[in-house]
């Protein structure tokens, strides 16, 4: 039972199998459609062939039966011609010797002969001689013509009883013999055209077989031929793939002088180009980096002492007049704004160069975010913004850099306080079964669905004559993006003109392992009829009744 049920899966996958392969297997598609043309045209030709072959063959026959049925008769009408009739003869003898001159004529033994009705019933008249071959397949038709056609020829094909009970194809060819002194007789001659029959399967037969092996022939050859077309298309496909998997170094061979030599030069001449275009930027990409990194770390020197004498001149600043007082609050102000945008940068020249590592440890997310809050309650009452923290779920560790989820937190509390208007920032924080999530609302402003789109772009900002109160780098978002990227997450946003954003962070509850849907909606269900359409990472989830995510994403 089990071997059955296997062989019962096997069958039912076949057809995909097939279907795979033909979408896949330019080879397959082509022998394919050339062996079902190759095979309709000759199936055509050989059907056409049959039936001309057929028609000939009977044709051939019927003339052969129609001579031959005219010699014989010519034959018996003399023997009757030349017989001596005596008085009170019964015309046995006469109709006998007819027939007996009929049979020496022709090459067919069945001959039936009967008496054509309405003539002289006073005379007795030779009786008449059936066939028991052709009584039951000559027909009233037939014999109505021959009875009114006088001496003309009429055929006919029947259906000749053969020995075995089966039916062999046949003609039957009527006309008139004149008895003298006793009138008209009809005079049928059947011809067996079994040999016939015989000529043309066997002629079918050799069609058949001739248009099969000419099938396969072609195929073959096609097969072939395809074989050698495909192969360098083949090794063009491959070598396109490990190209574009970085392997600059591969080339397609170069062989010959035809069109395929021709496509490998212009080819490697491309990946040439690429190889060395490519260089170039990875060179003065790395060229960029080192030089941020290095103005950073140079900068952090300088830096260290200019905001060293910065502070003891902000320690003093009440002992100084009004105006020197508000300048020191300034200096301090912008070393501060300065220090964090070279951190900044030391972090984003780290993701650029790839030398982020993660330092993961169990961290409650909702733990997290409340003490985020609680930091950042001091610049949301001086902004007039009341933060609300609502944790439906999440009430459980999971592994995660602290550090940077912190981090990601704080910009999105410190961009909704200073968009909010002075509006509510909500905090949510939920689960599911596979991933924790994060979202940060706020009733501000919001953004259009361009502004949407460059929201992780590095120092971007929705408004450029909108004053900074709280003084970001302008990096915020776009490092934010890089860390939820490297915890294998999602940091999306929603947006729309008066109506507020929500940023919604969502991690994996084991870390490394796929998201298949967040727990909370975006957009979210305060949203309206009409929501903007979100922009982030991900794809579409359950939330917001099947809201369209879409823009800048951050997967893994």
């Amino acid at each position: 039972m089990r071997y059955r049920w296997l062989d019962a899966q096997w069958w039912r996958q076949v057809p995909s199998h097939l279907a795979r392969l033909w979408r896949t297997s330019l080879q397959v598609r082509t022998v394919a459609i050339t062996l079902l043309l190759t095979g309709v045209a000759i199936l055509v030709t050989g059907v056409y062939m049959s039936l001309s072959i057929s028609n000939d063959l009977y044709q051939s026959r019927l003339d052969q039966a129609l001579r031959d049925s005219s010699r014989a008769t010519t034959a018996g009408q003399s023997a009757l011609n030349a017989a001596d009739v005596s008085p009170g003869d019964s015309g046995k003898n006469l109709l006998s010797s007819a027939l007996t001159a009929v049979l020496g004529s022709t090459s067919s033994r069945l001959i039936a002969a009967y008496r054509v009705p309405g003539q002289d019933t006073t005379t007795i008249a030779p009786p008449d001689r059936g066939s028991p071959s052709l009584n039951a397949v000559i027909t009233d038709q037939l014999r109505k013509q021959v009875q009114n056609g006088g001496t003309k020829q009429y055929y006919q094909s029947v259906a000749l009883p053969a020995g075995n009970g089966s039916t062999d194809p046949g003609i039957v060819v009527g006309t008139q013999l004149t008895l003298p002194a006793y009138g008209h007789y009809e005079l049928y001659i059947g011809y067996n055209l079994s040999d016939a029959e015989s000529t043309l399967v066997f002629v079918q037969g050799t069609l058949l077989l001739a248009g099969l092996a000419l099938v396969l022939l072609i195929g073959a050859i096609t097969y072939v031929i395809v074989r050698f077309v495909v192969q360098p298309i083949r090794v063009a496909a491959e070598t396109s793939e490990r190209l574009a998997s970085g392997d600059l170094a591969v080339r397609i061979p170069e062989r010959g002088e035809d069109v395929f030599a021709s496509l490998a030069r212009s080819f490697n001449g491309m990946a040439d180009s690429l190889q060395s275009q490519i260089n170039q930027l990875a060179a003065l990409s790395q060229l960029q980096q080192r030089f941020v990194s290095d103005v950073s770390h140079e900068l952090r020197t300088p830096l260290t002492t200019i905001r060293l004498a910065g502070d003891v001149i902000y320690d003093q600043r009440e002992s100084f007049p009004p105006a020197t007082e508000r300048t020191a609050e300034l200096l301090h102000t912008q070393i501060e704004r300065f220090d964090r945008l070279l951190s900044d940068l030391l972090e984003i020249s780290r993701y650029d160069a790839g030398s982020v590592v993660l330092d993961p440890e169990p961290t409650n997310l909702v733990r997290l975010a409340d003490d985020t809050v609680d930091e950042m309650r001091t610049l949301a009452e001086q902004n007039g913004t009341e933060l609300r923290l609502e944790a439906p779920g999440g009430y459980f560790d999971v592994g995660m850099d602290p550090r940077r989820i912190r981090r990601i937190v704080r910009n999105l509390l410190g961009n909704a306080i200073e968009h909010g208007e002075g509006r509510p920032v909500v905090v949510t924080v939920d689960s599911n079964e596979s991933a924790v999530a994060l979202s940060v609302r706020d009733y501000g402003l919001g953004m259009s669905q361009a502004d949407v789109n460059h929201v992780f772009d590095r120092f971007w900002r929705a408004d450029p004559s909108r004053k900074r109160t709280i003084g970001g780098t302008g990096l915020g978002l776009a490092i934010s993006l890089e860390d939820a990227t490297l915890h294998s997450g999602w940091l999306q946003v929603w947006s729309s003109p008066g109506a507020g954003s929500c940023f919604r962070l969502t991690l994996p509850r084991v870390p490394g392992r796929e998201i298949t849907s967040s727990p909370l909606p975006l957009p979210p269900l305060d949203a309206g009829t009409a929501p903007h359409p979100a922009a982030g990472a991900g794809a579409l989830d359950n939330g917001a009744e099947g809201a369209l995510e879409a823009g800048t994403e951050a997967h893994a």
